[in-house]
């Protein structure tokens, strides 16, 4: 069994109750390791965080101007949003844009994350349709590269269909590993998923921010994606949810992207920390599994606190930009439904 190394602890009393386990590559685009804690070499499904790099060979191909996509429907495009009024609006009129339907999608259907929607739909016991899930809106731009390009549409999922194969090579190409080398998975919306080591995904997120080396149509792609998400980081999550509230904070500066069973990933342009752009991918080897509050809102316990903590090391946040983001850590206190304070969680990592 591989050597697990903690990255957050939760204490009640004086006793540590709880013990997170994880990994953690910082890259820069030139692709040095700066930090890591862990083993920066671990392979990981990426799930969610792949999402940029699914939406770059359609961007690169030139999609978004095929089809008149705003920024808003970019962002989208790369996000796990949560199933808003906003959210299933901003999908219903890209797929109108494309001229396809919603039971074109094979990504299933699921609950709202969003409170209110998640409401609506127990209250009036609504059927949730493709467009609820949070992967809608990637599955909607996979359906325009295959429609702009004239090919099948019924298939678009398989792994050996066109824009899938586009896809993976795009990814091996940004992550710097042959295509060979990248383990493949079926995600929880169906579509094809890539595991990599923690530093090539981390490299890849560092060319996504700071493309200067790639093609220069490639690298305009990249400046479209990061341009959408950050501009628009409600449709890449939603208000008040860890990625969307880093990205508004960080003001253009830095991008992020959460993945499903503790993975994620973050990126910081040039300058934030050092001349070039830096990659941090980490992976929560026990899964961090999202917890409902009693407004059911859905939250996760251990990346939120792990980024903000990693953001704190780098001094890539200020004080005043973790004071905003106190709500998600680094430390936190427990309390129970009376307001009683049981204990505290916080970080126990050290980067190297």
């Amino acid at each position: 069994m591989a050597e697990l190394h903690p990255i957050l602890e939760l204490t009640r009393g004086r006793v540590v109750e709880s013990t997170h386990f994880g990994s953690i590559a910082i890259v820069d685009s030139t692709g040095k390791l700066l930090h890591s804690y862990g083993d920066p070499y671990g392979v990981a499904f990426l799930r969610s965080s792949a999402k940029p790099f699914q939406a770059l060979p359609f961007v690169e191909r030139g999609g978004v101007e095929h089809f008149n996509f705003t920024q808003a429907e970019l962002s989208i495009s790369c996000a796990s949003h949560e199933t808003a009024q906003i959210h299933l609006d901003t999908v219903r009129g890209m797929q109108e844009k494309i001229g396809i339907r919603e039971s074109d999608l094979q990504c299933g259907a699921h609950l709202p994350g969003d409170p209110v929607i998640l409401k609506k739909v127990i209250r009036e016991n609504i059927n949730p349709t493709p467009n609820f899930n949070n992967c809608s809106g990637k599955h909607t731009a996979m359906l325009a590269h295959a429609k702009m390009r004239g090919l099948p549409l019924e298939n678009y999922l398989e792994p050996g269909h066109p824009i899938q194969q586009d896809i993976l090579a795009t990814f091996a190409a940004m992550c710097g590993i042959e295509k060979e080398k990248v383990e493949l998975g079926v995600d929880g919306c169906s579509a094809p998923n890539f595991a990599v080591p923690l530093f090539n995904a981390a490299l890849g997120m560092a060319r996504l921010c700071d493309p200067q080396s790639l093609p220069v149509e490639r690298a305009s792609a990249c400046k479209k994606i990061t341009a959408a998400m950050t501009a628009h980081p409600e449709m890449v999550s939603n208000y008040g949810e860890f990625d969307c509230e880093l990205m508004k904070i960080g003001a253009g500066r830095i991008v992020t992207k959460r993945g499903a069973e503790g993975f994620q990933i973050i990126g910081l342009m040039p300058g934030v920390h050092g001349e070039n752009g830096v990659g941090i991918a980490f992976k929560v080897t026990d899964g961090d599994a999202s917890r409902m509050n009693d407004q059911l809102e859905s939250s996760a316990r251990v990346r939120p606190a792990t980024t903000l903590e990693i953001l704190r090391q780098l001094q890539a946040l200020s004080e005043s930009q973790l004071k905003a983001l106190a709500k998600f850590g680094p430390a936190k206190e427990l309390r129970n439904h009376r307001g009683l304070l049981t204990g505290r969680s916080h970080p126990v990592f050290q980067l190297a």
